[in-house]
Order: C-alpha cells, then sequence, then structure tokens
C-alpha cells in the first residue's frame, strides 16, 4: 500500500479565491467539484480546501518525479451517500496504472480553519 496525507489552511484557498477567481478554480479543480462546492452563499473554501488537500496527498502516492500533472486530473467524486471517491484522468491515471496503484481510498475533513486528507491505495510490486 502507498499512503499520503496533506494539511491546508482554508484561508490560502480563500486567499487565492479572491486574487485568482475563476482562473485558479479552473486550474486546479474540474466543474464537477466546483459545482459540488457551490452552495446558496457560492463557493465555499472550506470543501475547496479539503479537495486540495486530497489532491496532494494523492500526488504524493502517485509519486509522479518529474511527469508534469495537472491537479484537475485528480478529481474527488461526492458518492449519492455523502462519501468522497477518487478519479483519476490524463497522465494521472496513466501513472497509477503504469505502477500498479487501484483502488484509491480517501478522507477528507475541515475544521478549524485547516482541512486535511488521506488517500490510501493498493500497489501491485510487480509493477510498482
Amino acid at each position: 500500500m502507498r499512503a499520503g496525507i496533506d494539511l491546508v489552511s482554508v484561508e490560502a484557498v480563500r486567499e487565492s479565491l479572491g486574487t485568482h477567481g475563476r482562473h485558479y478554480l479552473d486550474r486546479v479543480y474540474t466543474e464537477r467539484e466546483v459545482q459540488d462546492c457551490t452552495g446558496p452563499g457560492g463557493v465555499d473554501p472550506e470543501r475547496l480546501a479539503a479537495r486540495f488537500a486530497a489532491k496532494e496527498a494523492a500526488l504524493k502516492v502517485l509519486r509522479p518525479g518529474d511527469v508534469g500533472l495537472s491537479l484537475s486530473e485528480i478529481e474527488l467524486r461526492r458518492s449519492p451517500e455523502g462519501w468522497v471517491d477518487l478519479e483519476l484522468s490524463g497522465p494521472a491515471a496513466e501513472i497509477a496504472a503504469a505502477t500498479g496503484l487501484s483502488d484509491f481510498s480517501v478522507s477528507i475533513t475541515h475544521e478549524g480553519g485547516f482541512a486535511s486528507a488521506v488517500v490510501i491505495a493498493n500497489v501491485d510490486l510487480r509493477k510498482g
């Protein structure tokens, strides 16, 4: 197994939203993630921060080396039950397949100005 963890300041995400607006959202998140993090009051920085932490934790599991990955290639999808699942696309999915990573599990939380995430994946030792 491989595991990754990350901690993000909600205020840092709020500042990025304030400074870069839609450009920040488009560069980091998928449209589905933005929709999932948008409520009656607009985009929720706490929910975005939890997703950012999960993306960074996933990078620690993927270990891309010098391969440039877009954070939008790592997507968190909310299930109808409220859980989140990780879905990879593009080069992120290719790295996972080439290194034998599968069965990604993710847990996210936010509290007291911080968001955190843990990502775990099985690894096929014959590949990775």
